[in-house]
């Protein structure tokens, strides 16, 4: 998978590719689809969500270009196969996710890692990353689900330099953009390719088009 399809798509940290070989992928995939753990396409997870292509997350984790001493917050648990791979990256990560089922079957996949593969430093909480609840600060943000409009409230819990990576628009065509803050009222925003991934849920929505 690593080299096939992950590297194909231009992830070359070596750090990155470590971490991706180190999880075992098929534990965070449902039963049903395990033959499928190592496809090159997104995969059913319960509770109408998907996860994400392997790929993807190698991009998102190049994208975020995370060190040892990093907290990181990830919008979107899913199945927690994120989440383990940064936790080998990171210091801490703090992990939100709306469906209880879902935080409760990634609390069991990461269980089933061992303590050296970085599970203790993995914080799961069951919320909506759209509550108002103040978020705390990051060196590194990544959401697992797109924001079909642009909402400024993930960057503003940014430390200095710190990135976040977020999927915008809507289909048939969506950025994926990194946001590095640069000083405490200014974030510059770099494109990195295009792709279509589900929103996240409660995010703002687009405003509809009226003839």
């Amino acid at each position: 998978m690593v080299d096939q399809q992950v590297r194909t798509w231009e992830v070359l940290d070596p750090r990155v590719l470590d971490a991706m070989y180190e999880v075992p992928r098929e534990l965070f995939v449902p039963r049903d689809y395990r033959e499928l753990a190592y496809s090159d396409s997104a995969l059913p997870i319960g509770c109408g969500q998907t996860m994400l292509a392997p790929n993807l997350q190698g991009r998102i984790l190049q994208a975020l270009e995370i060190t040892a001493a990093d907290r990181v917050l990830e919008v979107g648990t899913g199945t927690g196969y994120l989440a383990a791979c940064l936790s080998l990256l990171a210091a801490r990560i703090h992990s939100l996710e709306i469906k209880t089922e879902l935080s409760q079957a990634a609390a069991a996949n990461l269980r089933a890692l061992p303590e050296s593969a970085g599970r203790a430093r993995v914080e799961l909480e069951i919320r909506d990353a759209f509550d108002g609840t103040p978020q705390g600060e990051y060196e590194a943000i990544a959401l697992t689900g797109s924001m079909p409009v642009y909402d400024r409230r993930f960057e503003r819990a940014l430390t200095l330099g710190g990135r976040l990576f977020v999927v915008v628009g809507t289909p048939p065509i969506m950025n994926a953009i990194r946001v590095r803050r640069v000083d405490d009222t200014e974030w510059t925003r770099e494109s990195l390719f295009e792709t279509v991934i589900e929103p996240l849920i409660h995010a703002p929505a687009a405003p509809a088009f009226v003839f």
